[in-house]
């Protein structure tokens, strides 16, 4: 590869805070950070919840930190971004993965699941970018990188909650954009589509639903955190100066069927 384009995409020197780094699709996000040069600091709910991607990013030859919140309780998202900084200085790519989903009936959602399901996959996004975000403008230069969904786009069945704050992740996305995009700060995000992860198990374990989603991925396959590699490694690095406020789909064409 070409020297200049391959220093395009080199995150050598970044530090990079990834949020739901404990498994799936967030530690696979890390390791490709790690692999593209970041050090990492990789954040779970629980304590020594991401030991396993902290070391296999060592074994990368990068440093990590591990960090730990409930994506769900404000107080403590914001407790969590200042022990990043603390651990490891000034945040420059942010990776607002964490997540949770509760399936219910829109008839029968309890307001508890739904305030979790919201708190967890918006506010903690919203907040997370807002504190890392202060710092990535007064130094002219940062990468923010949301998930959203496929469902960011459609309505979904028994995920009304989900649902919800996938929308709002990716409008969110692009305010932040156009407000930071002076600043040389870039907001986008990325929508997986169906990948084996927790959040799918249920779906994978019915057996027709199973089928039914399958044969209408033109890639004729489930994603796996792998699959993300690319997409992350390119919306975290210079590669991606002049991408702002996209949402970029990666579905094995699932959307375009």
């Amino acid at each position: 590869m070409n020297a200049a384009i391959a220093e395009l995409f080199s995150l050598d020197g970044r530090r990079a805070l990834v949020t739901g780094a404990s498994r799936g699709l967030g530690r696979g996000m890390a390791e490709a950070l790690a692999a593209a040069g970041a050090d990492v600091v990789v954040a779970s709910s629980k304590p020594g919840g991401a030991a396993e991607t902290a070391a296999a990013i060592r074994a990368l030859g990068r440093t990590a930190w591990e960090v730990d919140a409930d994506l769900a309780d404000r107080d403590a998202v914001l407790a969590m971004a200042e022990r990043a900084e603390s651990l490891a200085g000034p945040i420059d790519v942010l990776v607002n993965n964490g997540g949770t989903i509760r399936r219910h009936p829109a008839a029968e959602h309890p307001l508890a699941d739904w305030d979790v399901v919201l708190r967890t996959n918006l506010d903690a996004v919203f907040l997370l970018a807002q504190h890392f975000g202060r710092g990535m403008i007064a130094r002219g230069a940062g990468k923010i990188v949301n998930v959203a969904s496929l469902l960011s786009f459609s309505g979904g069945v028994t995920v009304p909650g989900y649902t919800a704050s996938k929308h709002a992740v990716a409008g969110v996305t692009k305010a932040l954009a156009n407000e930071w995009a002076r600043y040389n700060v870039q907001v986008n995000a990325i929508a997986p589509g169906y990948f084996a992860t927790d959040n799918t198990e249920r779906l994978r374990a019915d057996e027709t639903r199973y089928a039914e989603i399958s044969a209408r991925i033109p890639a004729a396959r489930w994603g796996q955190p792998a699959d993300l590699a690319g997409a992350v490694v390119f919306l975290a690095s210079r590669a991606s100066d002049y991408v702002n406020g996209h949402v970029l789909v990666v579905d094995g064409g699932w959307i375009a069927r």
